[in-house]
């Protein structure tokens, strides 16, 4: 019986991943703060797919709880899933520390104090993957969203050296870099039709790529060349531009 583990078990994303896993024979760890909200959901994957989908309890921001949640997961999981995020509003942090607060922690500080936890258990048994959804946002930063980029990047930058660490253990870490996704979290916002995935579009990319073993990957993959365009525009002319 192998579980993944999924943090932030609420969002779009997170269920489609949920979804793809449990089709794919994987019992589930379903974690969220508010988990009665996920029984419809629980529930439909045993009757859909006849797998287990448990949900416990899980608050990224309260970081003395994360030794005590991992250690009360029976059987441990052989895969975690971080699909923790939040957008927040950039005007709004720049002018209210809280908000930029808020933004730093659930996407990284969260992320890091869990993952810390479970990369510990996974360097000692020698197996394991971790999979961590970070941002094309992360990037490079840009003023509409530099604070949750920020965010990201140091997400990013935290999964490359704890897939540095961890290769010798033979444990994966999987760097997920999503650009526009259809989602809760983007509703409202016009987006490019082309360069917009679905949820499930994402979670089929995730699947499919840490079976493969892959280090990083971009979804839509059409990203990874628009990424390296925009990185290679020089700063004089990046900081007069409004992208």
């Amino acid at each position: 019986m192998s579980y993944l583990l999924i943090l932030g078990a609420k969002s779009d994303i997170a269920k489609a991943v949920a979804k793809e896993y449990a089709q794919n024979g994987y019992d589930l760890y379903l974690a969220a703060r508010n988990v009665d909200e996920l029984e419809p959901f629980s529930n439909d994957i045993k009757i859909r797919y006849e797998k287990e989908a448990k949900r416990v309890t899980f608050d990224a921001l309260d970081f003395e709880s994360h030794q005590s949640f991992y250690e009360s997961l029976d059987p441990k999981p052989l895969g975690v899933i971080s699909a923790i995020g939040y957008l927040g509003v950039q005007e709004k942090a720049q002018n209210d520390f809280k908000e930029a607060q808020k933004i730093i922690e659930t996407n990284y500080t969260g992320c890091v104090s869990i993952l810390n936890i479970i990369a510990n258990d996974y360097e000692q048994h020698k197996k394991g993957f971790i999979i961590g959804i970070s941002s094309v946002a992360g990037d490079r930063g840009r003023k509409s969203n530099y604070i949750y980029g920020s965010a990201k990047a140091a997400f990013s930058a935290y999964l490359s050296g704890l897939r540095n660490r961890l290769n010798d253990a033979n444990v994966q870490v999987l760097t997920v870099k999503p650009g526009f996704v259809n989602t809760q979290m983007t509703k409202g916002m016009d987006l490019p039709e082309k360069l917009t995935a679905q949820p499930e579009e994402v979670a089929q990319d995730i699947y499919t790529d840490q079976q493969k073993g892959k280090d990083v990957i971009y979804t839509k993959w059409k990203w990874k060349w628009v990424m390296m365009i925009i990185k290679l525009i020089p700063e004089f002319i990046f900081k007069k531009m409004s992208i």
